[in-house]
């Protein structure tokens, strides 16, 4: 029987439609569901945190979940980390707490003000965010691979071995993989680029249908080659 796998597009803070989105999902599979979280929890929505504490929450109760880093997971990290603002991977030249990069939402919802100066904002979050936070983000994997199955959350450099891609390459690539129209050794199932709705292109599935600019937050079940969105009246085919 193929295995069904289920998975969740960028979460970016939107906690009432991630606990939406498990509902379609347990619904259609049962409570013990394996589900893939494509990376992106934090940023622009408004509940990071929530986000955080569902997904350890759900992990600490034996649920088959994986939860991968996103690019906006790792910005997060690096801010905690050291109080880095800025990274070279951002095309735009924007800081993290700039409104459209959603950073200053994230240190909202651990009830810190961003207007504060950096290094008081830093010291304010070391205590504010929880140590198990910062310790299960540090902690997620770049990708799974599953049977026919890649998920990872920006997508993989063609060509290369799935060994040999960095860590830029997983959570922050868009070309050369989103104009690779060839097969993949796996069919890669992936968020990062938001798009108006999820797309299934023959090679590769899109997921991120925009949940941190206030579109729906998509679930999908995925067997084989074959996938479907899981809408509130049950299974819609995604169709290459």
């Amino acid at each position: 029987m193929t295995e069904t796998i289920y998975a969740i597009g960028d979460i970016h803070g939107q906690h009432e439609m991630l606990l939406d989105a498990l509902t379609r999902i347990e619904a259609d599979g049962g409570a013990e569901a394996p589900v893939v979280f494509l990376g992106d929890l934090v940023d622009r929505g408004p509940d990071s945190r929530a986000v955080i504490d569902t997904l350890i929450s759900g992990i600490e109760q034996g649920r088959d979940w994986t939860v991968l880093l996103g690019n906006h997971d790792r910005m997060f990290l690096d801010f905690l980390d050291s109080g880095a603002m800025d990274n070279a991977m951002v095309s735009s030249g924007l800081g993290w707490l700039n409104e459209r990069l959603g950073g200053a939402e994230t240190l909202a919802s651990y009830g810190l003000d961003p207007s504060l100066p950096a290094k008081s904002l830093l010291k304010a979050a070391a205590r504010a965010v929880p140590r198990e936070h910062r310790a299960f983000l540090a902690d997620r994997p770049l990708y799974l691979e599953r049977g026919p199955h890649l998920f990872v959350h920006a997508g993989i450099r063609p060509g290369l071995p799935l060994e040999a891609q960095s860590e830029d390459d997983l959570i922050w690539i868009r070309e050369p993989f989103l104009s690779h129209s060839e097969p993949f050794d796996w069919l890669v199932i992936h968020g990062h680029t938001a798009q108006q709705l999820p797309r299934h292109y023959g090679n590769r599935i899109n997921l991120d249908s925009g949940a941190g600019w206030g579109r729906p937050l998509t679930a999908a079940a995925i067997e084989a080659t074959r996938a479907w969105v899981l809408g509130d009246d049950g299974r819609l085919p995604l169709l290459p």
